[in-house]
């Protein structure tokens, strides 16, 4: 088929899978790869093949990059004594677990190696489409975890390769790629982030900016490949850092523009990547013997559990080295912890780029064996983590029972009293700097004031919600509805509908209520005149002046509150998401007060 009619047709299927998924209450990527078995089906359908660089250098800097923007650097510092083992010695001992399954089953020992190499991680992209559901720091480990152990897996997957081609490896030889993956992809990563800072520091164009940006996770992973280093680790580094100094040297309209743009991309390439492992099942189920397939599949049922017993195993033994910083849960809390770790850890793209590069990686020395064996098991434990691990998940997440943790909103509430104060009470300041007058002072104070009181009704709400839950949790549990919860909302129900706002059918205030001549009422809604007063001063200043003052002050309130804002993150207080969820609001209300920037 020609490419653009792959495009449409991939393209169509997301838009069908997008369609279907809310209805029948599955998550879209399982969906998705459902429709591409059922494509496969059709011969010139499971014939569409990509090359194998196109995954790993098309859609996984795109997609780690956005991931990477978008992960909180504080939960990465104080979990790192968890995020690291799991993302280096996990990945090995999860290789050579399923190394040894494959053995068993008669593969041979370097092919069976390259399978290890290519399943041993999770991945970001399927944690963050898929471990929504989880407890805040949980996600964020696991999301931390899986955007750094696919270095840890390339560097296992090209010794492999090495050892299939017969290569000379030694024990050196293995430290000097694991030493120049890391520190090489750690540096390439932040020289590319240093030359972009350099550049966003001299522009304000939003196209510039974001075409930047877009370059950046490209040339990270280019340059970490001429050095022989990991280019996973060199974008994901890229974004950390991109993310940590993007609020100052990028403007509002180019944040509103990145944050709309880099999700629908990121969707639209996990979509078609989703959709392609189920159309590459079905092309090596076809290329395979009969005969040959149901040892293959009892081989992807091993590995599968393998790397489920693997890594509850591992957290098992790792327990006692992590850090805790709060009371010390109970085994059965820990047991439940590991467990729904244990089933988050699901397996995607870059798993899939491994499988499918073997070819690649060994077109000019010889033909590796086994390579539709690697890629038939890796596309089926990737599919057993979607459409098993996936379903399972929320049940699994039910009965783990954890606490409900208000700990993001109680730091957003935190977050936004603490800039509306430092806005009011440099309000004065900052309006003598740009010679304010008293009027647009008054007017600004007022709605600042209306801000600080939104935030601390909102706080209080979100308490008084806790605290009516537990009351409904207890009367389920005590089996007796409250007697004072029903005559309290019925004596001060009356007319008045929720937030006192008037009930359907109760007048409002510019309601006027007429006879009618069948002896009926008639409702008749008076007309207002809101532009037109008698009691304008045609000799006040200028509405457009006035207006031009107010939009001043606000821009300056706004960049008090982002420097407020930046300081609680640099001091921990709030984490790195809050600030990106607040920051979004801000760049919202400036854009609304400068205009939408206009492109030639």
């Amino acid at each position: 088929m020609e490419g653009l009619e792959v495009t449409v047709l991939i393209g169509l299927t997301i838009l069908v899978g997008a369609l279907i998924a809310p209805r029948v209450r599955l998550a879209l990527p399982l969906v998705l790869v459902i429709l591409g078995l059922l494509l496969g089906f059709v011969p010139q359908l499971r014939e569409i093949q990509l090359p194998p660089e196109t995954v790993l250098l098309l859609f996984l800097p795109v997609m780690l990059f956005w991931e990477s923007l978008t992960t909180s650097l504080r939960s990465i510092r104080r979990d790192f004594r968890y995020i690291l083992p799991m993302s280096t010695v996990l990945v090995v001992a999860s290789a050579f677990a399923v190394a040894g399954v494959g053995l068993l089953f008669g593969m041979p020992w370097e092919t069976a190696l390259i399978l290890g190499a290519a399943v041993a991680p999770p991945d970001a992209t399927a944690v963050a489409a898929l471990g929504r559901l989880l407890p805040r720091r949980m996600f964020m480990k696991l999301k931390a975890e899986s955007l750094t152990n696919d270095g840890t897996a390339l560097v296992l997957y090209a010794i492999a390769v090495s050892l299939a081609l017969g290569g000379n490896i030694t024990p050196l030889s293995v430290t000097m790629s694991v030493l120049t993956s890391y520190i090489g992809g750690i540096a390439a990563g932040a020289v590319i982030a240093a030359l972009g800072y350099l550049l966003l520091r001299r522009t304000s164009s939003t196209v510039v900016i974001n075409v930047t940006l877009l370059l950046v996770p490209f040339s990270a992973f280019l340059l970490a490949e001429i050095v022989h280093a990991s280019g996973v680790l060199a974008v994901v580094v890229a974004g950390l850092i991109v993310a940590y100094v993007s609020p100052r040297v990028t403007t509002a309209s180019s944040r509103r523009q990145a944050d709309a743009a880099w999700p629908f991309g990121v969707f639209l390439l996990n979509g078609a990547l989703f959709v392609l492992i189920g159309l590459e099942v079905q092309f090596v189920a076809h290329e395979i013997s009969a005969a040959a397939i149901g040892r293959l599949v009892l081989i992807t049922l091993g590995v599968w559990a393998t790397l489920l017993v693997v890594r509850y195993l591992f957290q098992l033994m790792n327990m006692p080295f992590q850090r805790r910083t709060g009371p010390r849960p109970s085994k059965g809390a820990r047991a439940r912890s590991m467990a729904v770790s244990t089933v988050a850890g699901m397996r995607g793209a870059v798993s899939l780029a491994i499988a499918l590069s073997v070819p690649a990686a060994s077109a000019t020395e010889g033909e590796i064996a086994g390579r539709n064996e690697i890629v038939f098991v890796t596309a089926g434990v990737i599919l057993l983590s979607l459409l098993v691990q996936g379903p399972l998940l929320p049940a699994i997440v039910r009965w783990a029972r954890f606490p409900v943790d208000h700990a993001e909103d109680e730091e957003y509430e935190l977050a936004e009293r603490a800039i509306s104060g430092a806005a009011l009470a440099a309000l004065d300041d900052l309006a003598t700097e740009h010679g304010i007058g008293q009027e647009i002072r008054d007017k600004v104070r007022a709605e600042g004031y209306q801000m600080l009181e939104f935030s601390n009704a909102r706080a209080l709400a979100r308490e008084q919600e806790i605290v009516d839950a537990e009351a409904r949790a207890l009367d389920q549990l005590l089996d007796e509805p409250d007697p004072l919860g029903a005559t309290g909302s019925e004596s001060t129900g009356g007319e008045l509908g929720i937030g006192g706002v008037p009930a359907r059918g109760a007048p409002s205030a510019d309601t006027d209520t007429v006879a009618a001549p069948d002896g009926g009422d008639v409702e008749v809604r008076t007309l207002q005149m809101i532009a037109t007063s008698a009691d304008v001063d045609v000799m006040q200043r200028s509405p457009l002046l006035r207006h031009e003052e107010h939009t001043r002050l606000k821009l300056a309130l706004l960049d008090r509150k982002r420097e407020v804002l930046l300081g609680l993150r640099r001091s921990g207080t709030v984490d790195d998401l809050v600030v990106r969820r607040i920051s979004a609001r801000l760049d919202l209300e400036q854009v609304r007060l400068q205009g939408i920037e206009e492109y030639d």
